[in-house]
């Protein structure tokens, strides 16, 4: 074997099985690893992290395909494990500043619209007043408003707002509102993006079961050739949060202009390949394995 890959992920599923079975194709072993269990230390001639499976040894790379929630505190460990890899010159794929600015869907929506990226009119507050202000405001203007946790994914946790009445459900995620004009058409329908590497290399439009299109939450996936403009707005997106691989989510509005609504750090693909030909796995391995080289 060439040497050990951490693959970062609690539940592996299919996603670590294409990954495993890439990898393995190529000389390489992994160890599934999850960083709730990992550690850090300071004690001399020592190494200052350490994942299970690993002992005192350092991964050749480090491969993120997810990172479970939990405390602040925990969290951050997390993250530092991620941290103290990269400064040690081990590939972090992707990076742990990177997947930060991602996964945190305000500073993700301030960073795309001050590049210049057309990304939907977005504020996020604590304040419960402000949040409830700025809602009767929109509603009453007759636009409708989505209400999203900072952190999440797969349409966990998102609401819906179409009348002012609705301001008395507004609801924080964790003593913060995220709240976002919400610019689709209805039937709801969107576009993922696969960027690896800074190009685009697949994409499939979701039809959505609701107004949402996540495939978690019964989204319909169709594969298509993207549009130039597409490409374009989805490879800067992951360039301004400096990402190496990422799922860019893009919608429509009535009018027909495209607009940026997430870009994901830490993106599924297992919807996306069963409507694409190319084996996304072994572009991200690909990917993956020629920064090791480098």
């Amino acid at each position: 074997m060439k040497g050990r890959i951490a693959v970062i992920s609690d539940e592996p599923g299919w996603h670590g099985a294409r990954l495993k079975a890439s990898l393995a194709r190529r000389g390489w072993e992994i160890v599934f690893v999850s960083l709730s269990r990992g550690q850090l230390q300071t004690l001399p001639d020592r190494p200052p992290a350490l994942l299970p499976g690993f002992g005192e040894r350092e991964p050749a790379g480090v491969f993120v395909r997810g990172i479970s929630g939990g405390s602040l505190e925990q969290l951050i460990l997390r993250l530092d494990l991620l941290h103290v890899y990269e400064s040690l010159g081990i590939v972090v794929y992707n990076p742990p500043r990177p997947i930060e600015l991602s996964v945190d869907k305000g500073m993700a929506s301030v960073l795309l619209a001050r590049a210049g990226i057309p990304t939907p009119p977005t504020w996020v507050t604590a304040d419960p007043d402000e949040a409830r202000a700025i809602a009767l405001r929109e509603l009453s203007q007759g636009r409708w408003l989505v209400s999203k946790p900072l952190f999440g994914s797969q349409g966990e946790g998102v609401q819906l707002h179409t009348s002012p009445a609705s301001v008395a459900d507004l609801r924080p995620a964790g003593g913060v509102y995220y709240l976002q004009r919400y610019v689709g058409t209805r039937p709801a329908r969107d576009f993922r993006l696969f960027v690896v590497g800074g190009r685009v290399v697949a994409a499939m439009c979701r039809h959505g079961a609701d107004w949402r299109t996540n495939v978690a939450q019964g989204g319909r996936c169709q594969g298509i050739d993207p549009s130039r403009e597409m490409i374009r707005l989805s490879e800067e997106s992951a360039r301004v949060l400096h990402l190496n691989y990422a799922g860019v989510d893009l919608i429509r509005d009535e009018t027909g202009r495209l607009w940026v609504i997430e870009v994901n750090g830490i993106p599924a693909w297992k919807g996306l390949q069963s409507v694409c030909d190319l084996d996304i796995t072994e572009r991200l391995v690909d990917d993956f394995l020629a920064r090791l080289a480098r």
